[in-house]
C-alpha cells in the first residue's frame, strides 16, 4: 500500500547522520511508491540535504536558521508538525536517540495520534504498518499496529538497513519557518569525552561489569579489546561498574546507558540484568565469561564461558594473539 513517510533528520559534521540514512532506507521500502521525505533543521541543513536525496528522500524540509542547531523540543516540535502538515506524512520516523525519545511522544500528543518507542523492526503487513519493541527488559519483542494517523515510531540505531548511495540523485527543497521563542533555555552543556571508537559504531562490544572486582579489571577487559582491534572493538561497562565509578558513564550499556547493536558482545564479570540487557539485546551473537553458572546473561548468550575472568580473558588474548 502506497504511503508518504516523513523522517525526522538528525545532522553531524555538516551532513546526515548514519542513523538519518538508515531510516531512508526502511522509509523508501515502506513507502511502496508513496513520498519519502525527511526534515533537517539547523545551519548547513540545506546542504547536508543532499546526503539525504542520495539517501533516498525526495523531498527536504529544511531551516536553516541557527536557532535549531541546540535540540529544544518545542521548537523542534512546531517545525515537524508543519513538515508533516506539508508532506502529508502517513508515517513518522526518527531515530531512537536523546531527541526523538523526546520529540516522538510530545509530536504524537500534539497531533492526537501513537506512538512506537525503540522499535527494532518495521514492516507492511498486508498494507497495515506493524512495528516491534523490546518489552520486558529486553527478554521478549512485542508487535504493535496503529489505529490512528500517522504513525510515529523512533527506531534503533542500526536496526534498518540504508540503500545504497544514489550518487548525483537530487531532489524538492521546501523552507520551513525559523525557530519561534523556545521555554527551553539551555544555560550549560557537559560533554562526556569518549576516545576512540564510539560504542554505538563498533562491531565487536567488550563490557565489564560489576564482577570485575574493581577498575583496574578494566585492564583486562581493554586489553582484550586492544587485542581484537581498536578498529574493531569497544570498550563498555554495565551501570553497576559505571556507578562504583570504575569506568566512564559515557561507556555505560544499559537502558540508561547507551543501546548497541554489534556483531558480537562479550559480556565479562556481567550478571545480565534486564536493564542490562535492554542495552545489548540486539547484538548478533552474545559471549559471556562468568563464574556464576546461574547467572542470567547465559539466557541470552550463544556462548557462555564458565569461569573466573581472570583466568579466562588472558586465555582468550593468548589465543587470539597466536
Amino acid at each position: 500500500m502506497a504511503r508518504n513517510v516523513l523522517v525526522v533528520g538528525e545532522l553531524e559534521a555538516g551532513g546526515i547522520d548514519s542513523t538519518t540514512a538508515e531510516l531512508l532506507g526502511a522509509a523508501s521500502r515502506l513507502a511502496d511508491g508513496g513520498d519519502v521525505a525527511v526534515t533537517l533543521l539547523g545551519a548547513r541543513s540545506a546542504e547536508a540535504a543532499a546526503g539525504a536525496f542520495e539517501a533516498g528522500a525526495a523531498r527536504a524540509f529544511v531551516s536553516s536558521d541557527a536557532g535549531y542547531d541546540e535540540f529544544r523540543p518545542d521548537q523542534w516540535a512546531e517545525a515537524v508538525r508543519e513538515a508533516v502538515g506539508q508532506s502529508s506524512a502517513d508515517v513518522v520516523l526518527m531515530a531512537q536517540s536523546s531527541a526523538g525519545r523526546d520529540l516522538g511522544p510530545r509530536l504524537a500528543f500534539g497531533l492526537d495520534t501513537a506512538v512506537g518507542m525503540d522499535c527494532i523492526a518495521l514492516e507492511d503487513d498486508a498494507g497495515t504498518l506493524k512495528v516491534t519493541r523490546p518489552c520486558y527488559g529486553g527478554n521478549a519483542n512485542a508487535t504493535y499496529s496503529f489505529a490512528t494517523a500517522p504513525a510515529i515510531a523512533t527506531v534503533r540505531a542500526k536496526s534498518q538497513d540504508p540503500l545504497p548511495p544514489r550518487e548525483g540523485a537530487s531532489g524538492e527543497l521546501v523552507e520551513l519557518p525559523a525557530a519561534g521563542d523556545s521555554r527551553t533555555q539551555i544555560t550549560g552543556r557537559e560533554l562526556a569525552v569518549a576516545e576512540g571508537l564510539q560504542l554505538q559504531d563498533a562491531p565487536i562490544v567488550v563490557s565489564g561489569g560489576r564482577g570485575l572486582g574493581g577498575p583496574e579489571g578494566f585492564g583486562v577487559v581493554e586489553e582484550l579489546a586492544a587485542t581484537i582491534g581498536t578498529d574493531k572493538a569497544a570498550v563498555g561497562a554495565s551501570r553497576a561498574a559505571c556507578d562504583l565509578g570504575w569506568y566512564p558513564v559515557s561507556q555505560q550499556v544499559g537502558l540508561t546507558g547507551k543501546v548497541v547493536t554489534p556483531d558480537l558482545y562479550v559480556a565479562i564479570a556481567i550478571s545480565g540484568a534486564s536493564q542490562h540487557m535492554a542495552g545489548c539485546s540486539g547484538s548478533k551473537t552474545i559471549v559471556a565469561v562468568n563464574r556464576d553458572p546461574d547467572a542470567n546473561i547465559f539466557k541470552a548468550s550463544r556462548w557462555g564461558i564458565v569461569g573466573d575472568y581472570k583466568e579466562v580473558v588472558p586465555a582468550l588474548i593468548e589465543a587470539l594473539k597466536e
